[in-house]
This record gives structure tokens, sequence and C-alpha cells, in this order.
């Protein structure tokens, strides 16, 4: 079966030789007007059929395409056969479509397709023919165009058997179209073999219809094999694109650079692809504000990009995009499709907050603290309540001492100046405060943060109040020598009256001397040694011993301070040996090291000298003393020493010449380790180890500890007052300190606290101040070595000490309590008492 034109058949009895003959116009103008290409009648698929020079055409294009989809043209110029194709008699053409995207200009060249007979001149080679096979069938390419307007029923092409030559053929097709939906939209004519179409047809809904053809006899006969009869449906431009949303929405930050992306806009077209029916281009039609043009649109991609830097929030904050997409390229001709775009101005920091002028005054009280004095308002355009909104405020200049701190209202972007350090009158009358305020964010501008138009000064008044005396600085240092002689006088504390700058008038008295060994003079504040100064004894931290003092003017307003006194060291005191019984097990331990210290400076102590001073001929036969380091000795034993225990003189000097001996009661004991070795007890039978002698010194300890506490207590609840009268109704002031020194004195009767009911309570810590009301004394502690003056005073000059105690009562970290001395005591006596019954 073959198929042909309109009532054309191809007969197979005459022998066809087609011949491939290449033809193109050498005119360079008739070049791009028509090409003949001459081919076989029958074309396989993905043969080449011919080549077309393209760039006499045009020699800039970038885009080739074919209007027959039945043909593919390369870049070459190449024209292959998409699928098997075959001609009829009619001449068949195609267009090949030059375009340059770039100059946007298209060009067109016409492919004429033309076939040859060439019949043998010998009836043998025609008989020869004539007695081939039958050709099998072969698919028909067929076409129709979509939406087409007839007339109906529209011929399409006639399908013709071999079998027809010697029998009555018969015709029908099956397949979607005929018998599948839709139905009855193509027949074919029984007796002939035309093909028709009945209405009709949309190629978005049917692209391609797979019709296949049967040929039969009158009997029923199938005269051939079915034969596959595709027909394609092609393309009219008859869809318009349609943009993907209705209305888009997109955001840019005001502050963007020109060529920023704002966002993507994209359209569907339901044509066919590949095509200059599915072409889009993109536009903007209309800008909401019209003026001026911030927006461009990419006419392929549909990137909405930024023009200008002249977007401004606070000017214009949103605007709207009328968007056109038109198929066909964008040519004239081609259907159209609108969108709307909402472009979105968000904020950002372009605007610097101001003050509202550019100078402010506030008054304040001298001693005053922790009080807010002005509030600054302030103006920014950014959006409210945002980070380019709120503000941070500084204080630039003025506030060197600490005295002002200023701070932002959440909620009204206020600077609030407020006095967290008191200020002083006679030294600071006037403080003149400079005041910077920028963003949390930051500025977007290439501008300085900090110009003309965020600056502001405050002038802040001082207003004076009748003061007390001061003591400052709050710590005044001294230097007294270890060891002077009772009665020697020395400068003491000097405060003075803040009204007239100087201390005349004042009164000085004594609240604090951990040792009691200096008095104050009342009138001077000079201090007199009342007792021998002993720098070992109060050991005081950085080598000073404090001592406080009051300053009480003749209104009966006081301060305190602190007299540091550093006790210079003199060389009063010889090394000693720390060891007083070791045990050396023989033969594993062959020496001992013996190890010395000084109580005195460096400077008088290491480093010692070891010696064994004129001893029994016995010990100087069997140890000697060798040199370790500048603070330790080895002692060492000779062979034929027996095991015992021996005690051993040891002299110890330091580089001074002080010089100290000492027993060493050393135990020569055969043994692996120390512990195995045990001291026999001279006086009684009973063994007891070195636990339990400990334990029974502890006890005896612990209980004088007792004693002498209550003896204390009595003597304290006796005693009488020692602030004159006319201190009544005062509190006395904690003065600025430093804490220089370890004020933490630990004793066995501790400080008393007097009552009204004159109960006493002992106390291991540093005494802070005395307030006297009436008849009651009352003496508070405050916390051990780490409270300073300077965070008792806080930020003012006078204040009672009950601003400071705060609870603030450390245990007594120098001695321990019965039940710790019971749970260590305890475990130990029970063992050695077994060791005792066992031994």
């Amino acid at each position: 079966m073959a198929a042909a034109g309109p009532r054309r058949s191809v007969r197979g009895a005459v022998c066809l030789h087609l011949l491939l003959t290449f033809v193109i116009f050498s005119r360079a103008g008739e070049a791009c007007k028509k090409v003949i290409l001459n081919v076989p009648s029958k074309l396989e698929a993905d043969k080449i059929i011919g080549r077309v020079n393209l760039e006499e055409c045009f020699r800039s294009a970038d885009l080739i395409r074919s209007s027959d989809p039945d043909f593919r043209v390369l870049n070459d110029g190449s024209v292959y056969a998409a699928r098997a194709v075959a001609l009829s008699d009619k001449k068949r053409s195609f267009t090949i479509w030059l375009s340059d995207k770039r100059k946007q200009t298209q060009k067109e060249v016409t492919v004429l397709l033309e076939h040859q007979k060439k019949v043998s001149k010998t009836s043998h080679t025609r008989e020869t023919v004539l007695r081939r096979a039958k050709r099998r069938w072969a698919p028909i390419p067929c076409s129709m165009q979509e939406n087409s307007l007839g007339p109906f029923p529209l011929f399409l092409q006639q399908v013709e058997s071999d079998a027809a030559q010697n029998y009555t053929v018969f015709y029908s097709i099956s397949g979607r179209g005929v018998d599948q939906e839709p139905l009855n939209l193509f027949y074919i004519e029984r007796d002939t073999g035309n093909l028709f179409c009945t209405q009709p047809v949309d190629r978005e809904e049917y692209d391609v219809f797979d019709l296949i053809a049967y040929a039969s006899t009158a009997d029923g006969y199938s005269a051939d094999l079915p034969l596959p009869l595709p027909i394609r449906v092609e393309d009219e431009n008859d869809n318009h694109p349609v943009f993907t949303e209705a209305i888009y929405n997109f955001e840019v930050l005001e502050s963007s650079r020109p060529g920023t992306t704002v966002g993507v806009v994209c359209a569907t077209d339901r044509d066919e692809p590949d095509t200059m029916h599915t072409r889009l281009k993109y536009s903007i039609l209309q800008q909401t504000p019209r003026s001026p043009g911030l927006f461009s649109v990419h006419p392929s991609t549909g990137v909405i990009t930024t023009v200008s830097h002249y977007l401004d929030r606070e000017v214009v904050d949103k605007y709207s995009l009328i968007m056109k997409v038109q198929d066909m390229d964008g040519q004239f001709f081609g259907l159209i499709g609108t969108s709307t775009c909402i472009i979105t101005v968000t904020d950002s920091n372009d605007n610097a907050p101001t003050f509202r002028q550019n100078a402010y005054e506030a008054f304040v009280e001298e001693n005053a603290f922790n009080v807010e004095i002005l509030r600054i308002p302030i103006e920014d355009k950014d959006l409210i309540n945002t980070a380019n909104w709120r503000v941070n405020f500084t204080i630039l200049k003025g506030n060197e001492n600490g005295h002002f701190k200023i701070s932002t209202d959440k909620e009204t972007n206020e600077g609030v100046l407020c006095v967290v350090k008191p200020l002083n009158y006679e030294e600071n009358r006037q403080v003149n405060l400079e005041i910077g305020v920028n963003n949390e964010a930051p500025f977007a501008r290439d501008i300085p943060r900090v110009t003309a138009l965020n600056r502001a000064l405050v002038t802040v008044h001082v207003r004076d109040l009748d003061e007390g005396p001061e003591c400052t600085p709050a710590a005044q240092y001294v230097r007294i020598k270890e060891n002077l002689a009772v009665g020697s006088k020395i400068n003491g504390y000097k405060a003075y009256d803040p009204e007239n700058r100087n201390g005349n008038g004042l009164r000085y008295k004594k609240l604090h001397d951990p040792k009691g060994w200096i008095t104050i003079d009342e009138i001077s504040g000079s201090i007199i040694t009342s007792k021998i100064l002993d720098r070992e004894v109060e050991t005081p931290k950085n080598e000073l011993y404090n001592i406080t003092v009051l300053a009480i003017d003749k209104d009966g307003r006081s301060c305190t301070g602190t007299l540091a006194v550093n006790i210079e060291d003199v060389n009063d005191n010889p090394p000693a040996i720390l060891q007083e019984y070791v045990v050396i097990c023989k033969p594993k331990m062959g020496y001992t090291d013996i190890l010395a210290v000084d109580p005195d400076e460096p400077v008088h102590g290491a480093p010692f000298y070891f010696s064994l001073p004129n001893t029994s001929p016995e010990i100087s036969r069997l140890w000697s003393l060798t040199k370790v380091n500048d603070t330790a000795a080895r002692l060492s034993y000779q062979k034929n020493a027996g095991f015992q225990e021996y005690t051993i003189p040891i002299t110890v000097k330091d580089r001074a010449g002080q010089a100290a001996t000492k027993l060493l009661r050393v135990n020569l004991c055969e043994c692996t380790h120390p512990t195995q070795c045990r001291a026999t007890s001279r006086s009684a039978g009973v063994i007891l180890g070195k636990w339990a002698i400990l334990a029974i010194l502890l006890g005896i300890a612990l209980l004088f500890s007792v004693l002498l506490t209550l003896v204390c207590g009595v003597f304290g609840a006796t005693k009488g007052k020692r602030f004159p009268e006319d201190l009544a109704q005062q509190n006395l002031i904690i003065s600025n300190t430093e804490a220089p020194g370890d004020d933490r004195v630990c004793s066995a009767n501790g400080f008393m606290t007097q009552t009204a009911n004159n109960s006493s309570q002992g106390f291991c810590g540093t005494m802070g101040s005395g307030m006297k009301n009436g008849g009651q004394e009352t003496i508070e502690m405050m916390k051990g070595g780490n409270q300073t003056l300077e965070s008792c005073r806080g930020a003012g000059h006078h204040h009672t000490l009950d601003s400071c105690r705060g609870g603030h009562t450390e245990v007594d970290n120098c001695r321990y309590t019965y039940s710790e001395w019971h749970s260590f005591t305890q475990p130990r006596l029970g063992e050695e008492s077994i060791r005792g019954h066992t031994g």
C-alpha cells in the first residue's frame, strides 16, 4: 500500500532511479529566496538530503529553525529528514528561518524539494522489476492545521494498497478520533481510501492522532498488514501567554544599589514549545507612582531589577507595576498577557537620629546619686520600633570621673541622663557633657556615624549642701618600723572640712585597731604606739596594718577613713626548722630532708646555713648534714648506725647571722614505710600512735579555747563605754578605702558586740565602725578582709554602718567547731585504742 496526493497514486510497476542533486542559485540575492534540492521520492529518517549555504544569506544568524517539522537544519546548512518521508509527484517546500536575536532581525530561505524519474529502456529490466515481491506498508506522514476553517469534511490524503491492482479492496481506519474519543473526528471512504476530517481540532488538546489503516477484500480477507497512519496537528498561535500569578508581591530595601534584583515574574503559553508562538518577551507597561522610573525587567528572563538609587521609603513605601508578556518574541502581532506586581520598599537605616535642640540644662544636688536629672527626646524618620529607629546614647566628653550614666527609654526612645556617683559642689559646681546618639542598626549610607546633627551639649548645675567632714583619700599610709619603742609619735590620718578645705576644728577617734598597738591624738589625729609592733605576729595582707579612724566636726557630723600602717621588717626572728620528729626506714631510706622557714622579710631570710653544733662523739660519727638548696639540708646516717631513736641538735642561721638550734628527734627504724614505726612511751606501758597523741593535744587546746572565750565574754560585757556623750545620736560613717591589708584577726576572745542587755558574742573579722545611741554602744563587724571601705561608702561620703552590713557576718574561719573536732578525733582515738590493745 502507498500514499499519494488527492486522487493520485504511485504505482510499483515502474522502476524509478532517483538521483540526488544539490542546486543553489549562485547569486546571493536569489540564495535568500529559494533553494532547490533534488531528492528521492522516499527519504529515510536522519539521512542528509542536501546542504544550504546559509552564510551567503545571513552571516550573523544565531538562530536557525525549520517551518516543517519533518526536516531539521543544522548550523552548517545541512538538511536532514527528521523522519521517513514519502514525496508525491507534487513538489514539496518548506522555509528556513534565520534570526539575529541581538539585532532583532530575521531572514527566510525557501527550500523546494523535487524528485526525478528514470525509466529503464529494456523490457527485460521492466519484467524483472514486475516480478519483485509486493511492497510492504509504511507510515505516511500527514498533518492538518489547528483550528482549520474547512470546508468540512476536509480532505487529508488518500491511502491505497497495491493489492487493489488485482482485487477489490475496501479501506477502514481505527484509533483515537475514530472509535476512541473524540469519536468520528476522522473517516475514510471505503472504496477510494480518501481520508477526511469532520471538524476543527485544537492542538493544545490533541497534538497528534495515531490512526491505523486496514485494507481487506470483499470476503473479509486482509489484503495487507495494518498501516500506522499518524496525523500531526500543526500549531496555530491561538493561546495568549498567561502569568503564573495574577498579583506578584516583592520587597526591596530602600538603600539598594542600581541593579539589585527585586523579583522574577514568569508566564506560560499553551502553544507548541520551541516555536515563535511560545517565545515570550516581558516588559513594564506602567509604574505607579509614575515618575521617576525606578524598575526594569529583563525581556527574556522576567527578572525585575532597580535602575535608580532614589528609592526612599519615607517618600514612597509601595510601587505598583503593570507587567506585560507577549509571544512571537514581542512582535506587534503577538498575543499579550498582563499581571500586577506590588513592590514594597522596606526600611533601612538611612536617616540619622537628631536632637530637637543643641543644648540642654539640668540641676542636681551634691552628694545625690542614682537620680534622673534629664530626659532628651530624639527625632528619627525611620520605621518606628525597629533597630533603625531605636537609638543608643553615649557620653562623649565630660564624664571622665564616671559620675553620669545615660540610657534609652525603650518606649519613648528618649535619652535618660542619671547621676550614679555623688558630685561635690566644692570640686565641680558645673559639669559640661557632650552627648552623642546613633541607631542600633548600622547606618546604610556612607557618611560619618556622628555628625553635627547628632550631638548635643548638656550643662549640669550642682547645688550646694552643708556637708560634714570628708575623709579623702579614704586610705592614707604611714610607715613604722617594728619593735619601735612604746610612746613613739607618728603622723596619723588627716580629714578636712569641704567648706573651708582644712581640718581645723575636727576631732579624731580610733574605731578599730586589730591588736591595740596604737592610740590616736584627738586633736591632731597623730598616732602613738602603745605596744611593741611585731610584724610577724599580725602578718597582714600586703604587709599593711589597717586602723579605722573616725573624724568628727563641731556639729557632730563625721566620716571614717583607714590608716594603713606599713610595718617595716627588722631581722628579729631566726630561721626555724619545721620538723619535730622524723622517721627514717633503714635501709630503704638513706637520708631525710630538713626544711626551715624565716618569718622575716626575704632580705633577712634565705639562704640558710645548716650545721651540727658541738655534739656527742656518737652523733658526729653516725650523722652528717649536706646542703640541698637555700632552705633545706639533707640529714644522712652511716651504715653502722643502729636502730633506735636519736636526738640530734641542728643549728640553722639566716643570711644576717640570726641563728637557732633545735633538737630533732630522729627514729632510725627497720621498716619499709615510716607509718610502720611507732614511738614507745617511756612513762607508761601504753603504746600510742601519732594520731592519738594529736587528738589528745587538740582536745586540750579546744577545752582551753572554750574556757578562754567565756572569760573574755564576761570581761567584754562589763567593759565601760569609750565614746564621749557628745557623740549621741550620731552615725559613724564608713569611709572609702581600697582595703590595702587583710584585717582578719583570729584571737581567742574575738571582738565583742555590746547591747542593752549586756550580752556578748565573739567574732573574727574586720571592725568597720561604731554607733553610739543614748545608753547603747554598738560595734558592728564587717565581713572578713574582702570588705573594702570603697564598697561600703558607695558613691557618697556619709552612710551609716547599717547600709553596709547587709547581713554579711563571716563565720570565724580560724576556729574549728566542736562537731568538726569530734568527727576528726573520734575515728583516730578508736584506731589507736585498737592498736594499743592488739599491741
